[in-house]
């Protein structure tokens, strides 16, 4: 049995994929679990991970490889996250956000793994009561999707008081960005995130982008996101590994820069960078 390894549900993903990378790069043996739904074979690139394609709610698998891996600790990934859709299908996030959790933690138990850290966000915080939006900020999550990351992290606190599990909750910001060599990145569908609808209407692969709203309470009237690089949350992801291995105890954590970066100004800084204009239209704020 492996004396460092770890199960990475949801590897196959954006995020997930980059940190299986790095984690196979120092050394780590890592054991991908992923149902490809919204994740992608090709963007595990280190030969050495395993990929084994299956559900995180699929206990006879989970027993199965909790049984053939001596795992150190869980990195959970696997969730859904498109918060329009959360609200239109909240059973949908319910089950596989919250519940299906369940029983990945109920596997962990039986095998005694007490080391999970959760893929978690900024949504549970709802609307932001002051900024900066700091970890003792209420959370008060306004969308099913945040609600159903809120509810797991309830339940790892009862957890740790019941049985001794430590976690991190590492509550995300806007990732963004690619791999420094450019071999992973972005690859949703639909794509919903900004700095890739950009990219891809200069490239013509759509006709424009819409900004929602052009009358916010910022200098360009546009709405501002804090963007955090892909390998910096992978990077994140690591040194909660390393600090829950080590003993230390639970801990919830906001992952970003501290600084805003408005609609306008990814607009403005994508059209310097290569050089062509973006075609945009102006709507009016979300709903």
């Amino acid at each position: 049995m492996e004396e460092k390894s770890v199960l990475i549900t949801g590897g196959a993903g954006y995020i997930g994929s980059h940190t299986v990378r790095l984690l196979c790069s120092e050394g780590y043996q890592v054991v991908v679990l992923d149902n490809l739904v919204y994740g992608h074979k090709g963007a595990i690139v280190d030969e050495s991970a395993k990929l084994v394609v299956g559900d995180v709610g699929d206990r006879d698998l989970l027993t199965q490889l909790f049984a053939a891996h001596d795992f150190i600790g869980v990195i959970h990934f696997a969730a859904y996250a498109y918060v329009g859709e959360s609200v239109n299908d909240p059973l949908k996030y319910y089950r596989n956000n919250t519940a299906e959790p369940l029983t990945l933690l109920e596997v962990m138990f039986e095998f005694g793994c007490k080391t999970f850290v959760f893929s978690s966000t900024c949504a549970t915080y709802g609307e932001p009561e002051r900024l900066p939006l700091t970890e003792d900020h209420p959370q008060k999550p306004v969308s099913p999707y945040g609600k159903s990351k809120l509810m797991v992290e309830w339940i790892l606190d009862d957890c740790d008081t019941a049985w001794g599990l430590k976690s991190a909750a590492l509550r995300y910001f806007n990732a963004s960005g690619c791999s420094t060599d450019g071999l992973i990145g972005e690859d949703h569908s639909p794509e919903t995130h900004l700095i890739p609808l950009v990219l891809q209407a200069i490239k013509g692969e759509i006709s424009e982008i819409t900004v929602f709203g052009t009358d916010y309470p910022t200098d360009d009237g546009t709405c501002i996101r804090d963007y955090i690089h892909v390998e910096d949350l992978a990077t994140a992801h690591l040194a909660a590994l390393r600090h829950l291995i080590k003993g230390g105890g639970s801990l919830r954590c906001n992952l970003g820069t501290g600084v805003g970066i408005s609609v306008r100004e990814i607009i403005d800084i994508a059209e310097e960078v290569t050089g062509q204009k973006v075609p945009v239209k102006y709507g009016d704020r979300r709903p």
